[in-house]
């Protein structure tokens, strides 16, 4: 039998571990708690790959400010929360429109499946309904017939942090798994998404070396 390379190997558990799906870490920023009507202000999306070893890791990350959606509710307190001043004159300069954050970020992830051998993306999130609502929502929105993810089913590091950790808070959750957390730095999508991705891994590496025992 001739030997895996290491990108055979890499192939191989990214694309056996799930089915054939492809986990990718999503946080959104919002302007509300209503995916029909509240602005999606943030997006961002982690994919992972795996090392020689078989163990998971984050890849790539892209992230994207957005601009409110014509009629979009803006809650001011979800605002406050947030921290996020849509009216912000440097917000304006890079924030794109729903449909060029959601063209740019399926592209990488299209480009991730493909080369992982995988059949459908698989949103991993913390507080993952919430993710995949607003997302469902931008799409529907701009129209967008080739959406990668799964409809409906995701991966939810809150029920899995709980499990391995007792924790379901993600700062909490991430401190527990030994991981570095910087409340300075919470509640933009880059960070909290990278964050959720890092959990979900050593959650999975973990799982990983007790099933090897």
């Amino acid at each position: 039998m001739e030997t895996q390379t290491v990108n055979e190997k890499t192939l191989d558990v990214i694309a056996t571990r799930f089915r054939g799906y492809f986990p990718v870490a999503v946080d959104v920023e919002t302007a509300g708690f209503n995916a029909a009507t509240d602005a999606l202000l943030e997006i961002a999306a982690v994919t992972f790959r795996t090392d020689d070893a078989g163990l998971w890791m984050i890849d790539q990350c892209m992230a994207r400010h957005v601009q409110p959606f014509e009629g979009a509710n803006l809650d001011q307190e979800a605002l406050a929360f947030t921290g996020i001043d849509p009216g912000h004159p440097f917000r304006k300069q890079i924030a794109v429109t729903e449909k060029e954050a959601l063209h740019d970020i399926f592209a990488m992830i299209r480009k991730a499946m493909k080369n992982h051998g995988c059949k459908r993306a698989i949103l991993v999130g913390h507080n993952s309904s919430f993710d995949l609502a607003f997302l469902n929502a931008a799409v529907e929105r701009c129209e967008i017939k080739r959406n990668p993810f799964h409809p409906f089913s995701t991966f939810d590091t809150v029920t899995l942090a709980g499990l391995a950790y007792g924790q379901t808070v993600l700062s909490r959750a991430v401190l527990a798994a030994g991981l570095e957390w910087d409340s300075k730095q919470a509640h933009s999508a880059r960070y909290d998404a990278e964050r959720t991705a890092e959990l979900f891994c050593t959650i999975v590496n973990r799982w990983g070396e007790l099933d090897n025992s």
